[in-house]
């Protein structure tokens, strides 16, 4: 597909300045970008490359001021790396919306109700009363249990598994490998040292204009649902645990784990590889650093959290430049120690 500078300009509401007619066709990095190729800029960093790529269009901020002259077709916008986003979700659509039809072999239960414009690749299972919405995807190898509801504009890459009673909204996109509705982790402690198993008869429900990464984990609550709130954003390997309730536009980074029953308010954001306990609440706002551990609820909105177990987040830095100080710091120590050593003998001798 080729698109000219003009057309790119409507689709993203840009001012053009140069060749109204250049024209793109696939998109590159503006260090490496060459003749037909849509790029941006939005780092001040890169602005070098802006004077010598070989992209035939380029994105850039209204506020860019302009050093050298430059070859390429410009459009200006208020912020290039926004509407470069929007620019590629347009492309992407273009891209699924050509993907319709139901590819052999699959399975789709008579009981089932499908939606129009679908596509079902190969190899998709599709369970009985289950219900599809209009113009979704399911991509080879997806695994739709009875009773699963997918709402409309929805995409589920390949392999994704959604069992039993869960619910999907719409504008969804789930990536490959993920898992949604497996068993939480539930047993009770036997007298005699083993586990019987506590049966997991919940969902999940996954809200609008939700977008989950690859291998992500959310288990069905023991009783109710384990909710991820509208415009949630999850990373790859994620673990959410069962009954745990994501709040709105609240945006995981990968490996991190939220144990069970734990509430996370909106807009929280947390970093890679945080662990946050059980039976918590963590207020709107919360920022969690990377790596760290939440052992106790956070009831005080926009904090911002660092360190195991993670506390405030200024503290925790303090603390942390402390620590580095601490071999000077005894060595000082020792030196005072030998100066009131010295000073203690004389007095003794005089």
């Amino acid at each position: 597909m080729q698109f000219t500078a003009t057309q790119i300009a409507l689709l993203i509401n840009g001012k053009l300045e140069g060749n109204a007619d250049a024209t793109v066709a696939t998109f590159g990095k503006i260090e490496e970008a060459g003749a037909g190729q849509l790029s941006f800029l939005a780092n001040p960093k890169y602005e070098e490359y802006l004077y010598n790529t070989n992209a035939s269009v380029i994105i850039v901020n209204d506020s860019l001021e302009l050093r050298q002259p430059v070859s390429a077709t410009l459009i200006r916008v208020p912020d290039a790396y926004t509407a470069f986003a929007t620019l590629l979700s347009k492309y992407q659509e273009l891209k699924t919306q050509q993907l319709a039809g139901i590819q052999q072999p699959s399975y789709i239960a008579p009981t089932a109700v499908t939606g129009d414009n679908i596509f079902v690749g190969a190899f998709v299972y599709i369970g009985e009363k289950a219900v599809i919405g209009n113009n979704v995807k399911l991509f080879p190898g997806v695994v739709l249990g009875d009773n699963v509801k997918v709402g409309d504009n929805t995409i589920l890459h390949a392999g994704v598994k959604i069992y039993v009673d869960c619910v999907i909204g719409k504008n969804v996109t789930i990536h490959a490998g993920t898992v949604v509705g497996s068993d939480g982790f539930g047993y009770a402690p036997q007298p005699d040292g083993s586990y019987q198993k506590v049966p997991q008869i919940g969902n999940v429900v996954i809200e609008d204009f939700v977008e989950i990464g690859a291998n992500t984990t959310i288990d069905r609550a023991t009783i109710g649902s384990t909710i991820i709130k509208k415009g949630v954003k999850l990373d790859n390997l994620i673990q959410i645990a069962h009954n745990v309730e994501v709040g709105s536009n609240t945006v995981i980074a990968a490996q991190a784990g939220v144990s069970g029953s734990t509430k996370l308010g909106k807009n929280v954001l947390i970093g890679g590889q945080v662990g946050i306990v059980g039976h918590l609440s963590i207020a709107d706002g919360t920022k969690i650093n990377a790596q760290s551990g939440v052992t106790k609820s956070v009831k005080e909105p926009n904090k911002a959290l660092n360190g195991s177990p993670a506390h405030d987040y200024s503290a925790s830095l303090r603390l942390q430049s402390m620590t580095r100080n601490l071999p000077e710091l005894e060595k000082r120590v020792k030196e005072l120690e030998k100066l009131v050593e010295q000073l203690l003998a004389g007095r003794g001798n005089g």
